[in-house]
């Protein structure tokens, strides 16, 4: 464990200094001692929601302007003295005593590393020395995260209270800048910045990712949330729709987030529960998050791109997916009306599928013990009976002015079919609740009976993860030498110190017409949805389509309907796609095309460069709603990796319908 501590000094040194001797500034570009504006530009924050026809916010600071310095001391060696200094993007170390260094081994601190911090002081009444302490997860030399944890400490004041509010100014600080809240301009940095921790509800699939998700939940992704300060409630589902049934009888008001931690399909419910909610207009506003712990990964793989990181999978991909979400922010996210031939309604925020890639996705089902490895088998497996379907799908495209549906129109039908390719990217009563966990107070039904196989309870965790990182770090013998002080400590009568709301388990609340799609093959229902907005664009089924749609008739091989960049967590189907750019990306490849040429494909696909292949087969075009009739009797349709119903569909965009978690946006070679 690297750690450190602070000093300081009677006149502050020029903030430059470090920057300067790590090559960061010329020395001879040091600003004058004048005043310097801290105001930060806010991008991103816990409990904001994006808006469009906001004013533009100031110019953001150099990524090197000095915010913090000051002299620092090692813990627990006191003869280690260093310089620090806070910028926007990281923080920097440089070495003073014994041996200066201007450029140590570990002297630079990305916050994209950082998941949080805290202040610390000594189990010891007579050490008048504070303690701040940050928690990182760089990259090993073999690429994959490990957490570091980094402890500085205050001592060169007299009192404690003195060096504690320096220390606090930098956990302060360095917390703003994690959560893209603004610095005051006047240099004034003190704890009452901070607004109250943000509240989670977590819901785990123990089961998901051959059985790894709840050892990952507890080993990686709960520590990581209590070290950023958040507050969370974790509920384990135990069925199929358990999620769906939680979130319509939440009282949504008391939570920030709802994050799933398995694969897509558990996001699907959640959405899906939301929409069919009364109060679906609010509901749907909640920020909803994903942590990568299924088997299917598609949205946390483009969450992952979003913020800047390197393609990842598996533990990897977790940390990066869980660094984000403990800097907060949040995306508008466009969701796809589906339509199905009984007149139901479901909510997609990922894909709707027919022919080899949803022959894939629903035989991989039978290799689930092998995790992501499935679909590697049963895409072979596919490859090796390639099918074609003979069908009929029809689009609005995404250039066209919408046209108001009225059944009087005639199909419109294309003399030819275009092969396009996307432009450049832009710069009923269950029994209680088994498993829960939580660091809020709430009063969850205790259970009467204990599964078979269930996982052990959760460890009791503590706000900002100090208290157990430190007992783990000390190698001492006896009790951990230093404990939690919190930054924000719960007046009375916060959130915090007051109960929420139980979680109702039962009957939820959904409208009368709510129902459930036949039963799949598999002898599962798949809800749908009957709330949500309604389809301006889309006639009746069956109805004729209005002017200004384009209609292709013909074998397929398969047709991919996505709304985010990735189909897999390696797979990126639509490269430039954005999660708000309000369109559907239709992907279709017709007959003709060789079992080669189709593997090709999916193997350029890892990289989004298939489109340059040149395939005549493979075609693409943006629309804005789509209208899909398989004329083939017997196929395999999915909704998000879901089979639903065979048989016609229609979708439509509803632009920034819902909210993601997605964390600060990143840009191309971000990581180091």
């Amino acid at each position: 464990m690297d750690t450190l501590k602070h000093r300081s000094s009677g006149t502050r040194p020029c903030p430059c200094f470090p920057l300067a001797a790590m090559g960061i500034l010329d020395s001879d570009s040091c600003p004058p001692s004048s005043p310097q504006r801290l105001d930060q530009e806010l991008t991103w924050s816990w409990g904001h929601r994006p808006r469009r026809e906001a004013m533009a916010p100031p110019p953001p600071l150099a990524a090197s302007t000095p915010l913090l310095h000051g002299e620092f001391g090692s813990y627990p060696d006191p003869s280690l003295r260093l310089a620090l200094t806070l910028t926007p993007q990281a923080l920097h170390i440089q070495k003073l005593r014994p041996k200066p260094e201007a450029r140590p081994r570990g002297g630079l601190v990305l916050l994209t590393e950082v998941s949080g911090c805290c202040t610390l002081r000594s189990c010891n009444p007579s050490d008048s020395a504070a303690y701040f302490c940050i928690y990182t997860y760089p990259r090993g030399r073999r690429k994959g995260r490990r957490k570091a944890t980094h402890t500085f400490q205050a001592d060169g004041a007299a009192t404690y209270e003195e060096n504690r509010a320096e220390a606090q100014r930098w956990a302060t600080a360095l917390t703003c800048l994690l959560r893209g809240l603004p610095l005051p301009g006047d240099g004034e940095i003190t704890s009452q910045l901070l607004p109250r921790p943000p509240r989670l509800l977590l819901l785990v699939n123990p089961f998901g990712g051959r059985g790894l998700a709840w050892q990952w939940c507890k080993n990686h992704v709960l520590p990581m949330i209590s070290e950023a300060g958040l507050s969370f409630n974790l509920i384990q589902t135990e069925r199929q729709n358990h999620a769906r049934e939680l979130v319509q009888g939440l009282s949504l008001s008391e939570w920030d987030g709802i994050v799933t931690l398995s694969g897509d399909g558990l996001l699907y419910e959640v959405l899906n529960g939301l929409l069919d909610r009364p109060d679906w207009e609010e509901a749907v506003k909640t920020p909803v998050g994903i942590l990568p712990c299924g088997s299917g990964n598609a949205l946390a793989g483009a969450v992952n791109q979003h913020g800047g990181f390197k393609p990842a999978l598996g533990i990897d991909l977790l940390l990066n997916c869980s660094l984000l979400l403990c800097r907060g922010g949040s995306h508008p996210l466009d969701l796809l009306s589906v339509t199905l031939a009984s007149g139901s309604r479901c909510f997609s925020f990922l894909s709707v599928a027919w022919g080899f890639v949803s022959d894939v996705d629903i035989q991989s089902e039978r290799f689930r013990a092998l995790g992501s490895a499935r679909f590697t088998l049963s895409t072979v497996l596919g490859l090796a009976t390639l099918h074609t379907y003979r069908g009929r799908l029809s689009y609005l495209p995404a250039t066209m002015e919408p046209a108001s549906p009225t059944p009087a129109h005639g199909l419109s039908r294309a003399k030819s079919e275009l092969t396009l390719a996307p432009a450049p990217a832009p710069p009923v009563a269950h029994s209680p609740l088994h498993r829960s966990v939580s660091d809020l107070p709430l009063p969850l039904p205790q259970p009467a009976l204990m599964s078979p196989g269930s996982p052990e309870p959760l460890p009791i965790l503590s706000l900002n993860g100090g208290g157990p990182e430190l007992a783990g770090d000390w190698g001492g013998a006896g009790d951990a030498p230093l404990s939690p002080d919190p930054l924000v400590p719960s007046p009375p009568g916060s959130p915090k110190a007051a109960l929420l709301s139980p979680i109702i388990e039962g009957a939820p609340e959904t409208p009368a017409s709510s129902e459930f799609l036949p039963p799949t093959p598999d002898g599962d229902p798949v809800a749908v949805s009957p709330g949500g907005p309604l389809d301006h664009l889309l006639p009746p089924l069956g109805s004729p389509l209005p002017p200004g749609w384009v209609t292709l008739e013909g074998d397929f091989v398969l047709m991919l309907a996505i709304s985010p960049s990735h189909l897999g967590a390696d797979l990126v189907a639509a490269p430039h796609a954005r999660f708000d750019d309000g369109l559907v990306h239709l992907c279709w490849v017709r007959g003709g095309i060789s079992r080669t040429a189709l593997l090709r494909l999916f193997l350029a696909m890892e990289h989004g460069s298939h489109f340059s292949l040149g395939c005549p087969q493979l075609c693409y075009a943006p629309a804005r709603a789509f209208r899909l009739e398989p004329l083939t009797p017997r196929g395999v349709l999915t909704v998000d990796g879901e089979q639903v119903e065979y048989g016609p569909l229609q979708a439509q965009v509803h632009p920034g319908l819902g909210t993601l978690l997605t964390g600060p946006p990143g840009h191309s070679g971000r990581e180091p």
